[in-house]
């Protein structure tokens, strides 16, 4: 027994020292853990892609034997950051067309326009971004003048809101569009009985539907392209709202294959053929692949006065937007999620558009629950309504950026005593006590240092307002920092995995070059991501 005990005792020290081996250390860090406690830490040890341990330098270099050791010196570490409201496929197959975002005229588009053509001669001209509330006319533009350049080629450029677009005739054309024609939900524009080009939320559908599919390599590429630059700010999650079923399959292929590592929460949209291909399969779960949510439109957007409200437009006389579909529409799409145990998301800008989903909802859940189910947007919510939220636990996901973006026309359309019941997100927080954040990209920059700032200290990126926009309902910075962490993995039903730095959750972080919770508001915006992990492994570093 005696000459036993010398082997034994070099098992148990050679199991001991098995146990004790990891993939990755990060040491000298100062890491928000953002666990429940909102602890502070030095370190924490990864292994198999999860992190083990949390602690100090010290302790965890005593117990540990790393593979590899991240010495951030000092700087912070977060965790992963997460987009709650995305359109993660369109951003990247937007970075393959004609870029419009922040264009000052419509001339300055035109030429854009024409610029891009030189360089790609053949097919459909697809453009996105124009915003005419950033132009000294605010008004919609009008075709003529593509007509004069492109009379035979079809072009289609899309607003920044992604509700609204401008076509040329050659387009409306293919598209069969008629001046008095009309749709449920939506606009053809004329003037003086002749088509202007622009079409209005369900009306655009009579065009894009036959705008050519995208290849394969083309999807591949936008994939990529758009998960390259969203880890270059952090993002180790995001929320596509709004594909078809097809693409689920188009993403597993390119995860599966190593090609495709951010994580996905998808939304499907709201079309019969979703419906059933996704019942039939059941949620979809995997370690980069969430699929249990159903993305459904109430109405349009406020830039575009599309938004619905229980009040006219305050620049358009008698005008109050529209409901894309029909109440009876929600309902029936409501009680069919819920029997099916999925998650109703639905995008509602305007007052009267929240008004009617929140109490089809209330009607659905019948109060207290844990469904989870989303109010995308939560814009502008009437006063009596904001309790709907907590009495049936219904979740707003909110993007701060629309706030400081909007905010200077959003005055023009709905004047001060209504605009101080928009964007309110400290009010919506305290509904259920968390909040989702995200972006809407690429409505807005990707960048989450933008949500941050926007959500804290409530300015655009030219520092105005002084003061801040109605700061009643400035977030936080703990608050901004679970909103777009924590809080927006438990909007996926992902908080026990993801969201925070640990013991037993994915090691999604980022290594942040500034302490955000910390610095100036006003050096915010330009904090930069060192390097960003996604299952321990480096997906993207600073050069």
């Amino acid at each position: 027994m005696k000459k036993l005990l010398p082997a034994l005792l070099l098992l148990c020290m050679a199991c001991k020292q098995k146990q004790n081996d990891v993939d990755l250390l990060v040491k000298n860090a100062h890491v928000y853990t953002v666990d429940a406690k909102f602890t502070e830490a030095e370190a924490f040890a990864v292994k198999g892609g999860k992190i083990i341990a949390v602690g100090t330098t010290d302790s965890l270099e005593k117990v540990f034997n790393a593979k590899q050791v991240v010495d951030a010196g000092g700087k912070t570490v977060y965790p992963g950051f997460i987009d709650a409201h995305t359109h993660f496929y369109e951003y990247g197959n937007a970075l393959h067309q004609v870029n419009l975002v922040g264009m000052q005229s419509w001339q300055q588009i035109v030429d854009s326009v024409q610029a891009f053509s030189k360089a790609n001669p053949e097919g459909w001209l697809i453009g996105r971004g124009w915003d005419q509330n950033k132009w000294a006319v605010k008004q919609f533009p009008n075709k003529a003048k593509l007509d004069s350049l492109f009379p035979a080629r079809p072009v289609v450029l899309e607003r920044i809101d992604g509700h609204a677009v401008i076509a040329n005739e050659a387009a409306l054309n293919i598209a069969a569009i008629k001046p008095g024609q009309t749709i449920p939900g939506g606009q053809i524009e004329t003037d003086k009985g002749k088509l202007t080009g622009i079409l209005v939320d369900n009306a655009v559908k009579l065009i894009s539907h036959k705008i050519p599919t995208d290849d394969y390599d083309h999807i591949k590429a936008a994939f990529l392209d758009a998960q390259a630059n969203c880890f270059a700010v952090g993002l180790t999650t995001v929320d596509d709202c709004g594909l078809d079923y097809p693409m689920v399959g188009t993403i597993r292929e390119l995860q599966n294959s190593g090609a495709l590592k951010m994580r996905m929460y998808v939304m499907l949209s709201d079309k019969p053929e979703n419906y059933t291909s996704v019942f039939k399969s059941g949620i979809i779960k995997t370690p980069r692949l969430n699929v249990r949510a159903i993305k459904v439109y109430a109405d349009g957007a406020l830039g575009s006065r599309g938004a619905c409200l229980l009040k006219p437009y305050a620049d358009k006389a008698n005008w109050k937007g529209f409901l894309l579909n029909t109440p009876a529409h929600y309902e029936n799409v409501a009680m069919m999620i819920a029997a099916k145990g999925f998650q109703m998301c639905t995008h509602a800008i305007g007052d009267s558009a929240n008004r009617a989903i929140l109490k089809i909802y209330a009607k659905v859940l019948k109060g207290k629950n844990d469904k989870r189910w989303r109010i995308e947007h939560a814009q502008i919510v009437a006063p009596e309504d904001v309790k709907l939220f907590g009495d049936n636990n219904i979740i707003p996901s909110v993007q701060p950026t629309h706030a400081t973006s909007d905010m200077l026309w959003a005055l023009d359309r709905l004047r001060q005593e209504r605009l101080k019941s928009g964007y309110a997100y400290q009010q919506l927080l305290q509904q259920n006590q968390w909040l989702p954040l995200g972006t809407d990209f690429p409505v807005e920059n990707i960048n989450p240092m933008y949500t941050f700032y926007a959500a804290v200290v409530r300015k655009n990126l030219k520092g105005i307002p002084d003061g801040g926009f109605q700061m009643e309902n400035a977030l936080s910075r703990k608050q901004a920092l679970m909103g777009m962490t924590i809080w927006a993995a438990k909007a996926n039903f992902e908080e026990k995995e993801k969201g925070s730095i640990e013991p037993g959750k994915f090691a999604d972080f980022v290594i942040l070059d500034k302490d955000i919770m910390k610095i100036d508001g006003a050096e915010l915006p330009a904090v930069k991501v060192l390097k960003t992990y996604i299952n321990g492994e480096k997906v993207y570093e600073k050069n």
